[in-house]
């Protein structure tokens, strides 16, 4: 991908990959340029998203993004807090942010996914008005779905490597397996 064709890329949107009743709804923070040039969700070399999905036990092999339609064979979905692609997330305005969220929650009252996990815990503070949210379940519910707020893949995220992002998604899954079967849509 050249610098001109990232760059082209900049304020395109991707395509949800969701479907209603799933079990996890991922939630990024917004595209990456490599997302919006691609089509493909969590894109970005470096980004460590699919790795640690298939470590914490989501997937049974390593997806590619490229694959990312096979997640809703798992009951899993993607979406992004904020739709437009940028370079950084630091881009973004905190009234994007909130605007996200109501969309956001109207996309989960309608898909009615069991579980809303937003991969970045500024980004759910923000967008949600709650700024003294910790990474791990939270205790409110958005459109009758739980949340639970995980680190951030981003390969900028150097506090989590991706083992303990592992661990912490697999918190999740357990608690998700432990919830029993998706509910209809």
């Amino acid at each position: 991908m050249t610098p001109e064709e990232l760059q082209a890329a900049r304020d395109r949107t991707v395509p949800d990959v969701v479907a209603g009743g799933l079990r996890v709804l991922f939630c990024g923070i917004n595209p990456s340029l490599m997302t919006g040039a691609t089509g493909h969700h969590f894109a970005r070399p470096g980004n460590r998203f699919w790795p640690v999905l298939h470590l914490s036990g989501f997937t049974p092999r390593q997806l590619k993004p490229s694959e990312q339609n096979e997640l809703l064979d798992h009951g899993l979905g993607i979406t992004n807090v904020v739709a437009r692609a940028t370079a950084r997330a630091d881009e973004l305005a905190a009234e994007e942010f909130r605007e996200g969220g109501v969309i956001l929650a109207d996309k989960v009252e309608r898909l009615r996914p069991q579980w809303l996990a937003v991969v970045g815990v500024t980004a759910y503070r923000t967008a949600f008005g709650d700024r003294h949210a910790q990474i791990g379940p939270q205790d409110r519910t958005i459109g009758g779905a739980r949340v639970w707020a995980l680190p951030n893949p981003s390969g900028l995220n150097a506090h989590w490597t991706a083992q303990t992002m592992a661990e912490e998604y697999g918190r999740l899954r357990a608690a998700v397996d432990s919830a029993g079967p998706r509910r209809p849509a």
